[in-house]
């Protein structure tokens, strides 16, 4: 059910019940995932009303996306995703990139360089900035 979700809980149970559902459990909110504390959940809850929550918490995302570019664009996942990453943190480290992404730091594929180029590629090259090894979201 929660497949490929970032999200961070500080309550064990929760973090159990979210480990079971599929989601990525992370260690602090770090910025890159949905804080699952936020979300203001009453006890006991659904299933419905925790889909719904978190499918507002990501419908941020989307907003997110629109927001940059002024209008609704559709880019594969990882695109999106380093887009995200790169506009709620202010700027990454490709190291600190990889690792929110779910790869190991020091992992030597070259899927976020190239998903990079290709943000390059079709919205400029001043659109994801390298600075001191730092990435951030530039201008269109």
């Amino acid at each position: 059910m929660l497949d490929g979700v970032r999200i961070f809980s500080s309550d064990a149970i929760w973090r159990q019940i979210l480990t079971d559902l599929g989601a990525t459990v992370v260690d602090g909110p770090d910025g890159t995932g949905i804080d699952f504390d936020s979300l203001g959940l009453d006890m006991p809850t659904s299933v419905p009303v925790l889909r719904a929550a978190i499918q507002r918490a990501a419908d941020d995302d989307i907003r997110i996306i629109h927001d940059i570019f002024g209008r609704n664009v559709h880019l594969p996942m990882i695109q999106a995703k380093i887009v995200i990453l790169l506009y709620k943190s202010g700027g990454m480290s490709g190291a600190d990139l990889r690792a929110a992404l779910g790869y190991a730091p020091d992992a030597t594929t070259h899927s976020v360089d190239t998903a990079i180029y290709q943000l390059r590629r079709t919205f400029g090259r001043n659109f994801i900035q390298n600075d001191n090894g730092v990435y951030r979201i530039g201008q269109l």
